[in-house]
């Protein structure tokens, strides 16, 4: 598991008030939203703001946003390739 997966998680979990969960307890392919950890559209504006602060990443489009929210592995992906932090 990577470092920035890791560090994705354990930011998820703080800022997300998840305190019932591990980052064990996440999947690098899980579902973020629905299914899978359940988040709701106040997370989503929550996880935004989460990589403007931590990776200065400034999200506008909704759509971009669904797409990049889909699992850590894809939030990792785009953070990777577009982090300014």
């Amino acid at each position: 598991m990577s470092d920035l997966r890791t560090e994705l998680k354990q930011s998820i979990i703080e800022q997300l008030n998840l305190e019932e969960l591990n980052i064990e307890d996440i999947d690098n392919d899980d579902a973020l939203f629905g299914d899978g950890l359940g988040l709701d559209s106040i997370d989503a504006l929550e996880l935004i703001v989460l990589l403007e602060k931590d990776y200065g990443i400034k999200l506008t489009d909704p759509d971009q946003a669904k797409e990049i929210f889909l699992s850590i592995n894809k939030m990792a992906g785009y953070i990777e390739s577009h982090r300014t932090k």
